[in-house]
């Protein structure tokens, strides 16, 4: 069942994933009205405490709150206590005392919104830890391909670019292979962690083996501060080689979908045309985004179990 929080795809059963993609299709509803507001969280507080830089996660986690009528507080880093050494637990907890009805965190270093969640009284969403997990990022991913292909299961998904290094890819993986799709990663072998087949993967070297006859197609964005020394020779070799272009694209299947993140390095992980045009998705997946975060805050947000079980999106104004 969902708890209190929602730290990990990793935590998850497939029942939890269903409810909140079937919530969030829900949601997507409301980005349909002319006024894209219900009252749905009217009097909830929600705080978005982001110790890391960030456009569609942040910014769609603020539109998901707001459209659900909720009070959203952004939380700056950068003008709080912490710039006079408070801790993060101690500046966690003076929020917590003002009683927010749910916390969403995001942070370059692995495991702190877990430790945030251990102190807390509300509800702590994980917006994206270090190299950990990306929930909700994996949650947009699937509803985009559920929307696309009327399905999850059965389907074959390859992630494509910095395993080692991305939350996003660890929360995909975990997410495709419990709703039933098959996972092929692909990437250069420093880029591939230790022992990854345990999570249930199919690993490639190959690009053009990795995308044979598969359904869907994730680049990663290679991160440039990652790229000196032994993990890669050149921004332009991975291109050659990992970069995603229509004659590439040819061994999939003939209604592949291409998906990325974000934000996309135009020319490096995909091709400009591919960013821009079919079969690309990316900007569904940043629509998708704000009905899944809408989808969480929902039920995350303390409202009572039995509450749960019943949406309230109003009539809405201007439909």
């Amino acid at each position: 069942m969902i708890g209190t929080d929602l730290l990990g795809i990793e935590d998850l059963e497939r029942a939890d994933i269903e409810r909140i993609l079937d919530t969030a299709e829900h949601m997507r509803e409301v980005g349909r009205r002319v006024v894209k507001k219900v009252p749905t969280l009217r009097g909830r507080t929600i705080v978005n405490l982001f110790f890391e830089s960030s456009t569609r996660t942040r910014a769609s986690f603020e539109i998901a709150g707001k459209r659900l009528s909720a009070d959203v507080i952004n939380f700056s880093p950068s003008s709080s206590s912490l710039k006079k050494s408070e801790s993060i637990l101690d500046t966690a907890r003076t929020l917590d005392a003002m009683d927010p009805d749910a916390v969403v965190v995001r942070h370059s270093v692995a495991g702190v919104p877990k430790q945030i969640a251990d102190v807390l009284a509300a509800p702590v969403i994980n917006a994206g830890d270090g190299a950990h997990e990306h929930p909700t990022q994996a949650l947009l991913d699937l509803l985009t391909v559920k929307l696309e292909k009327g399905r999850i299961d059965g389907l074959t998904v390859t992630i494509v670019g910095d395993i080692l290094h991305s939350r996003v890819a660890r929360s995909n993986i975990y997410a495709f292979g419990k709703m039933g799709a098959e996972v092929r990663i692909a990437a250069p072998p420093p880029m591939i962690p230790a022992a990854v087949e345990t999570l249930g993967v199919k690993v490639f070297t190959s690009l053009r083996e990795a995308i044979e006859g598969v359904d869907v197609v994730m680049a990663l964005r290679i991160q440039s501060e990652r790229l000196a020394g032994c993990y890669l020779p050149s921004v332009r070799e991975y291109s050659s080689t990992f970069g995603i272009d229509r004659e590439k694209l040819k061994y999939a299947k003939e209604d592949v979908i291409v998906m990325h993140p974000g934000p996309v390095n135009r020319g490096v992980e995909l091709s400009h045309d591919l960013t821009d045009h079919r079969p690309s998705v990316i900007l569904d997946q940043v629509r998708n985004g704000v009905a899944i975060r809408m989808a969480v805050l929902y039920l995350l947000s303390g409202r009572r179990q039995e509450d749960a079980q019943r949406i309230d999106l109003g009539s809405g104004e201007g439909r």
